[in-house]
């Protein structure tokens, strides 16, 4: 059986740094059933969520805040075992991508291979050298604004081969829960085993940050890593976009 405090706290991550890091743009929005985020100019994180199961009233109301705002995508989590998401499948919406959210007692650290060099995110110029990479690791673009207004909020990484920049991510905590996200290689250093060591330097790190779980959503690249290092499966999210043209 799923630990279902592990599930709460991986949501409570992932919201909570989404609302974190658009507070300073007053781009987070919320209402009695649906909260949501977008910064202009930035592929993230332009997020519509709910805390509950949905219903085919909820249905109508997601599909006018994203048809307002057609850049936003719907997370939904698959916990529900309703099949709710039918729902969204029947009125224009389109599965994305899916992620697994996966979960790691914190113990002990992990021992280097010491390749690779790590700098924390806290000047204008990294913060452009990160941004200006980050999309060709994930396809999507995070803006250097974001990073300037949340450095003391999130931590954010840059992660260099040879003092050539190859990789990033960023550390979130919520109480004794650290949510590792947007780690990431780009295409031409892949298959050479950094974005384990990087996971590893993050974990290492995130032990020295006192928690005792580290969290994260995995894409199907990066799955086998994190399985490999211990993490647990705890729910799939599929992330729904919608289709403006369609009659729905």
């Amino acid at each position: 059986m799923k630990n279902i405090n592990l599930i709460e706290d991986n949501i409570n991550n992932l919201t909570g740094l989404w609302k974190t890091v658009t507070a300073p743009f007053l781009a987070y929005h919320t209402n009695d059933l649906l909260e949501h985020t977008k910064i202009e100019n930035s592929g993230w994180p332009n997020k519509l969520w709910t805390r509950k199961d949905i219903s085919k009233n909820d249905v109508i109301e997601i599909s006018k805040i994203i048809k307002a705002n057609p850049t936003v995508s719907f997370p939904y989590w698959d916990i529900y075992e309703t099949k709710s998401n039918e729902l969204l499948e029947a009125n224009g919406f389109t599965l994305k991508t899916e992620q697994v959210a996966m979960a790691l007692k914190l113990d002990e650290k992990f021992t280097l291979q010491n390749h690779l060099s790590f700098k924390r995110v806290v000047t204008e110029q990294d913060a452009k050298i990160w941004a200006d990479l980050y999309p060709h690791a994930f396809g999507y673009v995070i803006s250097k604004e974001i990073l300037i207004q949340n450095y003391n909020n999130v931590h954010f990484y840059l992660v260099s081969l040879d003092n050539q920049p190859i990789g990033t991510f960023m550390l979130f905590q919520t109480q004794n829960t650290i949510g590792i996200h947007g780690l990431g290689v780009i295409p031409e250093m892949r298959r050479k085993g950094f974005a384990e060591e990087i996971m590893k330097y993050a974990l290492n790190l995130s032990i020295d940050l006192n928690a005792d779980y580290a969290q994260l959503q995995a894409s199907a690249m990066g799955k086998d890593i994190y399985t490999r290092l211990g993490f647990e499966d705890l729910f799939v999210i599929k992330n729904y976009v919608l289709q403006i043209n369609s009659e729905s």
